[in-house]
């Protein structure tokens, strides 16, 4: 993928048996993010909270992946995907996330959580990072932002269409 501006080129990494933990309001701003969070993206938590949580996305993770997200939590589903994230000093980390709506005691959703753990790198170098390329390609061939995630959608339904299910799903059978 092209070096974008704000972008280091540089891919950190946590340990295996750490969790990257950040909690959202239903307007993804964050009202919580852990050690680990912090420590790995760079940031303090004054500059993190009531923050958007997208202050991490990086260029390279397509739009479309994350329409797809937001529209499985906000029915209520949760979610497994693999995200790239950019630190504060442009360096970035991949993850793999499962985010799930939370709910207050009547059962009504407040907000999200995010639990995010270390990637399958064989998973992530052989489906992800290809799967990526292509849906970003087709988000930048349209020069507005709105078509190009358009398309990109598209294309990512039209594979899980053709696989038969859904984008967690598809994500967890690439373990198999």
């Amino acid at each position: 993928m092209a070096k974008e501006p704000g972008v280091t080129g540089v891919e950190r990494f946590f340990d295996e048996d750490e969790l990257i933990v950040s909690k959202t309001n239903l307007k993804g701003h964050i009202t919580y993010c852990n050690d680990v969070f912090l420590r790995i993206a760079g940031y303090t938590e004054a500059e993190c909270l009531g923050q958007p949580h997208s202050m991490i996305r990086h260029p390279d993770m397509p739009r479309a992946v994350f329409a797809l997200l937001w529209e499985t939590i906000q029915t209520g589903d949760e979610i497994f995907a693999y995200v790239i994230n950019r630190c504060k000093n442009g360096d970035h980390y991949w993850v793999s996330a499962h985010v799930t709506p939370s709910r207050d005691a009547q059962g009504a959703v407040v907000g999200y959580h995010s639990n995010r753990r270390v990637p399958d790198r064989m998973i992530l170098e052989n489906h992800i990072k290809p799967l990526y390329a292509s849906l970003l390609r087709t988000e930048r061939s349209l020069s507005n932002r709105k078509d190009g995630m358009a398309a990109s959608l598209e294309q990512i339904k039209s594979l899980l269409t053709e696989k038969g299910m859904e984008y967690d799903r598809f994500i967890l059978t690439l373990a198999a």
